[in-house]
């Protein structure tokens, strides 16, 4: 099974669900598959852990990140760069746009409800059970509804991203995705798919699973730590 998203694809999540890392891993997957990608960078909340921190090694890689002027790209401050808006109304094969966190990073999307308007346009929530507030499908669900009161879209698929970064196991992956599938089912939301880091890959079944697994190579790492190459 592969993941055959293209046109605008918004991804959207809680703090800390690791949407951030699944915006970079997508749009290095999408690129290897042979399509045009650009990724812009709509988080305005959170300094930490932005896809702009990933930039060097996504465009060595032909992707073109969309960041705020480079006055501002370390300030905590709502600027949003001007060139989302052609992002939008010329998209390549493949759009990402990857939000801030909960609510108040989906503000943003209220301000280009004008220029999505009328485009073809999937809304994904990112989900990781094994966090604070998404640990239950009604804690889930009401997420969603924040998210979608604040951005004036809706949400209409789900990713699957159970993960507690260097302590994951195999187990965690599977358990993931029979709470992601339950999760489906209530909210009639399709799963596109789940992700599992490399690393662990080799000691997963992928015979468990109805849906694609993206792998994770780690960019938004502690200081201390390098980023995986994403030059494969």
């Amino acid at each position: 099974m592969d993941i055959n998203l293209t046109g605008i694809v918004v991804v959207v999540g809680n703090y800390g669900s690791g949407k951030t890392e699944v915006c970079i891993n997508l749009a290095v997957k999408r690129k290897l598959d042979g399509i045009e990608v650009r990724i812009a960078d709509l988080d305005l909340v959170n300094p930490y852990f932005r896809t702009r921190e990933a930039r060097g090694s996504l465009c060595e890689l032909g992707i073109e990140v969309v960041l705020p002027p480079e006055q501002y790209l370390q300030a905590d401050l709502p600027i949003l760069s001007p060139e989302v808006a052609g992002l939008i109304r010329q998209p390549s094969q493949l759009a990402l746009l990857d939000v801030g966190g909960n609510d108040a990073g989906a503000t943003v999307l209220a301000t280009l409800a004008g220029e999505l308007k009328g485009k073809p346009l999937r809304v994904l929530q990112v989900v990781n059970p094994l966090r604070p507030f998404t640990e239950t499908v009604a804690g889930c669900l009401k997420i969603r509804e924040q998210i979608e009161q604040a951005s004036r879209l809706s949400i209409d698929g789900i990713i699957g991203n159970a993960n507690l970064i260097d302590e994951t196991t195999a187990d965690d992956i599977y358990d993931g995705y029979d709470f992601v599938k339950a999760l489906s089912v209530e909210s009639r939301l399709p799963l596109e798919f789940i992700t599992a880091s490399v690393e662990l890959l080799p000691e997963i079944d992928m015979g468990r699973f109805s849906c694609p697994v993206l792998p994770i190579e780690r960019q938004l790492v502690p200081p201390w730590k390098k980023a995986a190459d994403l030059k494969r």
